[in-house]
């Protein structure tokens, strides 16, 4: 059926009014050959061809029609142009009125009716059973049609829903690359600027001061064009990347021996710790040491880990500096990060300075965060 309906959807419409015209014509023709007046014919003519502009004058073409059923009982013209006018008009009071005159121009007194008035009302009936076919016809095809317009708008709408789910989750994995390539690049950055920084100090060679000097400027500019390039990961497209493999808290005891600053770890948690609270807590000591190193040169910092009830945490504590700190170029998305991390495990994140003149990062997340 379908098909069918997509074959005839592709017949060119001068192709369909030119068949309505005929067979309108063969109807009037066949039924009522040789009882026509010239009058009669003329109208009878005019109505059948005026169904070639039904579709952009369905009532008048409908109103054309009319005279045609004084003649006859059933005229394909006049159902023809009652169904084009039902299938385009919304007016519900309008087609109503149109069946009532189409029902009435059918039951015109007949020679037999004109004796009898129950035989009128019956043609009356049986006009307006003829007449509202159409229109029901005429109707359920204009609801396929508003139901077809309706699907793809909603189809359109999800569409483009899914298109906004798929925008946001790279918008979330862009910010989370971004915080990944802070994290990692930035310190290991910073540890080549601070050991070059040292290395600038000590050396007595000029050659080797002179090569320190390049790496610290290097590495400055290295860190100041990564900031740029994370704040525009943050804002907009990419496709983000897995960063793998991602660190545990086994790997924190390395990370804090080679930090470039004089570091303890102290204490220790469960092994049954959830991998994604595992990989905050690591973040957490990598950013506050690398801002140790940075903002803090010469200062000790102690790396303690924690359990308080269903928590688990981690604390780091620095001393004032003992020396003017390294001009490098920050971020500014460090503690953000790490604050956007603590609230996606629905933890805390705390950072300040101490009243010794030091600064301490206390970070606190449920022991089953995943």
């Amino acid at each position: 059926m379908s098909r069918a309906r997509a074959v005839w959807q592709r017949v060119p419409e001068p192709v369909v009014d030119i068949v309505v015209v005929a067979v309108a014509a063969m109807d009037v023709l066949v039924v009522n050959m040789g009882e026509y007046t010239r009058p009669g014919a003329a109208l009878a003519a005019v109505g059948c061809a005026a169904l070639a502009f039904r579709r952009r004058f369905p009532l008048g073409v409908f109103l054309l029609t009319l005279p045609i059923v004084l003649m006859q009982d059933v005229a394909v013209a006049m159902l023809a142009a009652l169904f084009t006018l039902a299938e385009r008009s919304r007016d519900r009071r309008l087609l109503a009125v149109c069946v009532v005159l189409a029902a009435v121009a059918s039951s015109v007194p007949w020679p037999l009716a004109a004796e009898d008035r129950t035989m009128t009302l019956v043609f009356f009936v049986y006009g307006l059973a003829t007449s509202v076919t159409p229109v029901l016809f005429g109707q359920l095809v204009q609801a396929r049609r508003d139901l077809a317009r309706r699907l793809a708008e909603v189809e359109e709408a999800r569409e483009h829903e899914r298109t906004l789910h798929a925008q946001a989750v790279l918008a979330r994995e862009r910010a989370q690359l971004a915080r990944e390539m802070h994290d990692v690049v930035s310190h290991q950055v910073s540890l080549i600027a601070v050991r070059a920084g040292a290395l600038q100090v000590a050396a007595k060679d000029e050659d080797a001061k002179e090569a320190a000097r390049t790496i610290r400027s290097l590495s400055v500019t290295t860190l100041d064009e990564l900031r740029t390039m994370v704040t525009l990961l943050r804002a907009s497209g990419g496709n983000a990347t897995e960063l793998t493999p991602q660190p545990t808290l086994a790997d924190l005891r390395k990370l804090v021996e080679s930090s470039g600053t004089h570091a303890e770890l102290t204490g220790e948690l469960p092994p049954t710790v959830g991998t994604p609270a595992q990989r905050a807590l690591y973040r957490t000591v990598q950013e506050a040491l690398t801002n140790v190193r940075k903002h803090a040169p010469g200062a000790d910092a102690r790396v303690e880990l924690w359990q308080d009830g269903d928590g688990v945490g981690v604390t780091v504590t620095n001393t004032p500096p003992t020396r003017p700190s390294l001009s490098l170029p920050g971020s500014q998305q460090g503690l953000v990060g790490l604050r956007e991390r603590a609230e996606i495990l629905h933890g805390t994140l705390d950072a300040g300075p101490t009243a010794q003149g030091g600064y301490r990062v206390r970070l606190r997340v449920p022991l089953s965060a995943d």
